[in-house]
């Protein structure tokens, strides 16, 4: 006999016999769902009128107006008991002692149990053991009943539909040899666990495979309660099965797509977000995954135009591949290398129609569908221990990129639907991102190839320093930034060496740099000082700037504007460096014995920005001296946001390498201060200082005395015999009077002039004036101004530099015997 006690009669106990009681089965919403022939009895209501019906119907107004707190309190204490008003189909009460149980089925949803009886006149009620046998009997959930041994000693019909023989059959067995295919261990150790602590453990969940379905998985919601005896003593555990297959496998699979958010497209890489797919997929989808693209795509080109045909050999490159046994033994060929899929196979035909396939069993004998590239196969399936397959074509709109195929072999349940659902959610988000990847590689490809283009491929004539550069672009998550470097040319066999970082990324920073380097390049043709010349590109990049902006064209004026440039100039015959920095960090200067140290630089405001002017600085360099020029990508290092004071110190502790050529140089400092995969770009220029030796050149002062004309003549005459280039002793008495009879007439003391030997033959004639030169094309009339004019068809070429005393005229002749000269060296027309 069973005593239950109702909420709000604490105290009073009323044993009520509950033969003929009514069980119902609530909704959530309180819809009766199940009406049992003791209802129909107590109400006198049949099944039919009222499944589906509100229970608030058939109670009294009062009690109804009650049902939402009865039901609040019945979540809360875990249910309810008391007395309710119900209404027979004439209208009258029936005074009813019901209890309220919730309850959830299998599939995890909340329902309300009843059991009603007739209220006796009484004041205490009983349940019958064989009323609570045969509820427990009739209950959908498994329960069994084991003693302190953990042996069966009872079990209720529910739990024969988990396999393990019938209730009869389980007495006295233990778990292991009722269900041998779940892990009876871990069962056991919570079992002995609720025994010695006596605090129940609710809803633990249990994978494996029952007697039922031995060949696939089940999830199972378990729990676990001590029975006592009268005197509080362990008789045994009372434990419940309750089958979450369902709901295991959907947060299962919510699981996976939220792992596979997270790992695929996690870089701008096409076949390392085709790995990923395949990581993602394997062990938890499939034993092993295959995912191969067009040629093109992993190039970051665009896909052919139409599909191929199903009945044709189809070429695909292997992006990514994942098994669960070593090696990958079902591969036919390596990550990246040429697969060649079969005519007719599912691989093509998902190809050719864009839709998924699926089987639950492959033809055992079957040959494999794809060939290597390099040796053929013939292996069967069998072979390959693969026995249930799906092919998946990865899309992006109407646009085949490729397939991607999952196999099963030591997983012996077969691909069902839900699984192809979720692999094509697997495939869609990786087919989105490597779309992206394919679009960026493309167009980064493009702004790297534009900017290899536009830097120097190759030094010019000179002989002032040797070269070595290194540019190591940004890793793949960055676009291709706007760093440059160039070597220019100067006159007075002095050299540029110039080193710029634009703001910004992608190729409009690309392009911006093509037009700064262009604009250097125009500049330095001018032969101004450094600080001049930045203040002009100041200027034109404010200009630019400002013109971008009123046609609006907002955030293009942002790769120009900020950008940083370093104009360094070295002159190897006074063998010192003049420089002027706009944003841009000094260089470091290694000195012959080893020694390095930056360059005591004032850096000035970045281009467009505005401020302070620009300074220059002029300082010797010995002979065999090495000038590092670099970006601020070198300084940060590897990550981003670090400091450039470390950056400085590991920059100068690695030029700092005695015994090593200019170019080993660059690539040790590269190698040691830059990670594999830098966040910036990064430029280094090395500059190996050389100076002209002594008997290279020779400088001589004149009085401004037109008679000197013939001695400066006669002179230059003497040091080209001294350097065995009587062949332009013509040409250079022609301009060396030239220039040193303006300077007379025009100009004003000091007057000198230097010849220099380099590659070329340089003339200079210093003055003091700055009054600018400019060519003439005088009339056959006029007497005079042919001067410059003759200069400028005698020479290679000619010009004017300014200094801070004055000017200089310069003009060049090129060393060898020219084509279009006669003996003289005039040309021949002249000569004639």
């Amino acid at each position: 006999m069973v005593k239950l006690q109702a909420n709000g009669d604490a105290g009073q106990e009323r044993p009520l016999a509950l033969a003929d009681a009514a069980v119902l089965l609530l909704d959530a919403r309180g819809l009766i769902q199940s009406w049992s022939p003791g209802a129909a009895r107590l109400l006198g209501r049949e099944a039919a009128g009222v499944l589906g019906t509100d229970i608030s119907e058939l109670l009294a107004p009062d009690d109804a107006a009650r049902v939402p707190a009865l039901a609040a309190e019945c979540r809360a204490h875990g249910g309810w008991r008391g007395l309710l008003s119900a209404l027979r189909p004439d209208g009258s009460p029936l005074g009813v002692d019901v209890q309220l149980a919730p309850v959830t089925d299998g599939g995890g949803r909340a329902h309300w149990l009843v059991l009603a009886g007739e209220a006796p006149p009484a004041a205490a009620w009983t349940m019958t053991r064989a009323v609570l046998e045969r509820i427990v009997d009739r209950s959908p959930v498994g329960m069994a009943v084991v003693d302190t041994d953990l042996r069966c000693v009872w079990s209720n019909s529910a739990l024969e539909r988990f396999g393990g023989g019938s209730p009869q059959g389980r007495i006295g067995r233990r778990l292991g040899e009722i269900q041998p295919g779940l892990d009876t261990e871990a069962l056991e150790a919570r079992m002995r666990q609720v025994l010695e602590s006596g605090v129940p453990q609710l809803d633990y969940e249990h994978v494996g495979r029952p007697r039922s379905d031995p060949h696939e998985e089940r999830a199972y919601s378990m729990s676990f309660v001590r029975l006592d005896d009268a005197d509080g003593q362990a008789i045994g555990v009372c434990y419940t099965v309750i089958d979450i297959t369902e709901r295991y496998r959907s947060r299962q699979r919510l699981t996976l797509l939220d792992r596979a958010g997270r790992y695929i497209g996690r870089t701008l890489d096409v076949l390392r977000t085709a790995q990923d797919l395949a990581d993602v997929a394997v062990p938890h989808l499939a034993d092993f995954v295959a995912v191969d693209l067009l040629d093109a795509v992993t190039s970051g080109g665009e896909p052919p135009g139409g599909p191929p045909g199903d009945g044709d050999t189809v070429v695909l490159r292997r992006a990514g591949q994942r098994s669960l046994r070593e090696g990958v033994p079902e591969a036919v060929a390596g990550t990246g290398d040429p697969v060649t899929y079969r005519a007719g196979s599912p691989p093509v035909r998902a190809l050719a129609d864009g839709r998924s396939w699926r089987t639950e069993r492959l033809d055992p004998q079957g040959p494999d569908w794809a060939v290597g590239g390099l040796a053929s196969r013939h292996a069967r399936f069998r072979e390959l221990g693969l026995h249930t397959a799906m092919v998946v074509p990865i899309r992006v709109g109407q646009v085949t990129m490729g397939v991607a195929t999952f196999f099963r072999g030591r997983q012996d349940v077969p691909f069902g639907e839900d699984d192809l659902r979720l692999a094509e959610e697997f495939v869609a988000r990786a087919a989105v991102c490597m779309d992206n990847a394919r679009r960026y590689t493309r167009e980064r490809g493009a702004a790297l190839a534009l900017q290899q283009s536009l830097l120097p491929r190759g030094l010019p004539p000179q002989e002032a320093v040797d070269v070595a550069t290194s540019y190591r672009p940004a890793d793949e998550l960055a676009d291709a930034g706007g760093d440059w470097f160039d070597v220019i040319a100067l006159s007075g066999a002095r050299v540029a060496l110039v080193v710029g970082d634009v703001s910004g990324h992608g190729l409009d920073a690309v392009v911006t740099m093509g037009r700064l380097r262009t604009a250097v390049r125009t500049l330095a043709a001018l032969d101004l000082r450094p600080d001049e010349l930045l203040a002009h590109l100041d200027d034109l990049v404010g200009r630019v700037s400002e013109g971008e902006m009123v046609t609006h064209r907002p955030g293009n004026e942002s790769d120009a504007l900020g950008s940083s440039c370093l104009f360094t100039i070295y002159d190897p015959v006074g063998r010192c460096c003049t420089m002027a920095s706009a944003g841009h960090p000094p260089p470091a200067v290694v000195t012959p014995d080893g020694t390095a140290a930056f360059a005591d630089l004032p850096v000035g405001p970045r281009l467009g920005i505005g401020g302070l002017p620009f300074e220059t600085v002029e300082f010797p360099v010995d002979e065999g001296s090495v000038l590092a020029l670099y970006t601020d990508g070198l300084l940060a290092g590897s990550a981003p946001g670090g400091s450039d004071e470390v950056g400085a110190r590991q920059l100068r502790r690695a030029l700092e390498a005695p015994g090593l050529s200019l170019s080993a140089l660059c690539e040790s400092v590269i190698g040691s201060v830059v990670s594999a995969r830098p966040f910036d770009d990064v430029t280094l220029l090395l500059a190996g200082t050389r100076g002209l030796a002594a008997d290279r050149w020779a400088s001589f002062e004149l009085p401004a005395d037109p008679s000197v004309v013939a001695r400066a003549r006669g002179a230059a005459a003497g040091q080209l015999a001294a350097w065995g280039l009587e062949h332009l002793v013509f040409t250079t008495e022609l301009v060396v009077s030239e220039l040193v009879t303006n300077a007379i007439r025009y100009g004003s003391a000091p007057i000198r002039l230097r010849l220099i030997l380099e590659h070329t033959l340089i003339c200079e004639v210093w003055d003091g004036n700055s009054t600018s030169p400019y060519l003439r094309h005088p009339r056959t009339t006029d007497e005079g101004g042919r001067g410059l004019f003759l200069i400028s068809q005698f020479t290679h070429r000619w010009g004017t530099r300014y200094t801070t005393d004055g000017k200089i005229i310069w003009a060049e002749q090129v060393l060898g015997q020219d084509e279009e000269s006669g003996p003289d060296g005039l040309p021949d027309e002249v000569a004639a």
